[in-house]
């Protein structure tokens, strides 16, 4: 009987445990670079089935679940842009976003291919 009971209890702080290390993760402020989508994938599919357009405010990211807001701050002017996550990508190692031209209008000089970035899912 003592045997069960400490199973059930390490069971329990094993959940415990595991439960508030995915959430605080998950809502962690990340830094990153972000980059623009070129103007040829306007009008394409994107990963999540809508069609891409670089007048809305939207973005890649490779992990994020589709439909995430996120609230993206360029780290060299404190700007900041509230993009939904409706593609996968990018695919390149050192960024973690690709965002619409729009949106990297809104925080950033389009004429640089990339800014460096803190993003943070908001509700």
């Amino acid at each position: 009987m003592m045997k069960r009971f400490i199973l059930v209890i390490i069971m329990m702080i094993s959940t415990l445990g595991v439960y508030s290390f995915t959430n605080s993760t998950l809502d962690a402020k990340k830094t990153s670079y972000a980059s623009y989508y070129h103007d040829k994938f306007n009008g394409r599919k994107t990963a999540s089935g809508e069609i891409f357009s670089n007048s809305k405010f939207t973005a890649a990211n490779r992990t994020l679940p589709f439909g995430t807001n996120v609230r993206v701050t360029n780290l060299n002017n404190g700007k900041q842009v509230i993009v939904k996550i409706n593609d996968r990508g990018p695919f390149h190692a050192s960024r973690a976003l690709d965002i619409s031209k729009a949106a990297f209008d809104e925080i950033g000089d389009i004429r640089r291919g990339t800014i460096p970035v803190e993003y943070e899912i908001v509700d």
